[in-house]
């Protein structure tokens, strides 16, 4: 049985709960990290020296295959508030262990707009910028101020602007150069004064648009902009209508990210796939729906082994139970497989695989 010592390290430690496709894997060493000092204690530990080290949150966005024979740092930092304010925005830091819908919430309560359309993403506050964590019409990247993160092998900390995370689509330097090198502890986001709803999606829009007619229907004072709130709610009444709580059903969520094509390959695609799903960027290049791709393929639904494509979402992979990490990426392969011969088209996963 584990036991914790005195610094904080705990052996043979259980991550089954810590990682959201409920993989039942063990680490050789966690630590729970809930301040810096305690950070910077455990990888000078001599028993972490030479280990490869795994910087764990919600554990929304990682596929282990088998035991993680190193250090595991469980970030567990809490704190969040309002750090001050200008003309045009205000500034809130939350530290990086926060859970991130929580984080969202409380912004709304305090009467702060703008992160409601990333309500509902799984993890922690601290992940959001790796993944630069994107829904229905937002990126987390453009409501991001700075971040402050410990740099693992000397210690130092470092505050980095957006130039320097380097953000992309599901995309940063942390994923990129960064990786495995930093701890990221607080994330400032910076949240207009001036805010404008987003509300175009399709999902989103149906829902807004049922709220207003009963509102209407009720004689209420039904506004022809949606607030804030109201996003929030629709947001959060949409990803539970499509997508499994990962507490009942493992997944990291959307497993593929949606493919972006040149315009000459979207043109052939298209002559060959009149109903494909589609959305024009500013850059001339065209981004494809990766579930659309899936289901086409016949996957929805589907299983091999316990791990299965969801049937109301393709772009899910599901633990039905008692799956391995290594059986869901053998599933993604298969997936992956059928999309490119089909349509010609690489899809690339989200999560990092252990």
């Amino acid at each position: 049985m584990s036991q914790p010592d005195p610094a904080g390290f705990i052996a043979g430690y259980p991550l089954k709960t810590h990682n959201t496709f409920g993989f039942d894997v063990r680490a050789q060493f966690a630590c729970r990290i809930e301040h810096e000092a305690q950070l910077m204690a455990a990888v000078r530990d001599p028993r972490a020296a030479g280990l490869p080290r795994l910087v764990l949150g919600g554990g929304s966005n990682v596929v282990l295959t088998g035991d993680f024979d190193g250090l595991v740092l469980l970030v567990a930092m809490k704190g969040r508030r309002i750090v001050r304010e200008d003309d045009e925005a205000w500034y809130v830091e939350a530290a990086g262990g926060e859970t991130w819908h929580e984080f969202v919430a409380w912004t709304l309560t305090q009467g702060l707009a703008g992160l409601e359309n990333l309500a509902l993403i799984p993890g922690t506050v601290g992940a959001a910028p790796i993944q630069n964590i994107g829904a229905y019409g937002l990126e987390m990247c453009e409501r991001f101020a700075s971040l402050r993160a410990v740099e693992l092998a000397t210690g130092n900390v470092v505050e980095l602007d957006a130039q320097a995370c380097q953000f992309g689509y599901r995309d940063s330097f942390f994923k990129r150069e960064g990786r495995d090198r930093f701890v990221i502890t607080s994330v400032t986001f910076r949240l207009p004064k001036a805010w404008q709803p987003r509300a175009g999606y399709a999902d989103l829009a149906r829902v807004l648009a049922a709220k207003t007619h009963a509102a209407a229907e009720a004689d209420s004072d039904a506004d022809a902009q949606p607030t804030a709130q109201a996003i929030f709610d629709a947001v959060v009444a949409v990803r539970r209508a499509k997508l499994p709580d990962p507490l009942e059903l493992g997944n990291a969520g959307s497993f593929f990210k949606n493919p972006v094509v040149e315009a000459g390959q979207f043109e052939a695609l298209k002559s060959r796939e009149p109903d494909l799903v589609s959305y024009p960027q500013p850059d001339g290049r065209v981004k494809l729906a990766a579930g659309w791709l899936i289901d086409q393929c016949g996957w929805k639904g589907r299983a091999m082994g316990a791990a299965a494509v969801h049937e109301r979402q393709a772009l899910v992979l599901v633990n039905r139970g008692g799956a391995s990490g290594a059986e869901v990426l053998a599933l993604a392969k298969a997936v992956q497989r059928d999309v490119l011969e089909r349509f010609g088209v690489e899809l690339e996963a989200e999560p990092v695989c252990l």
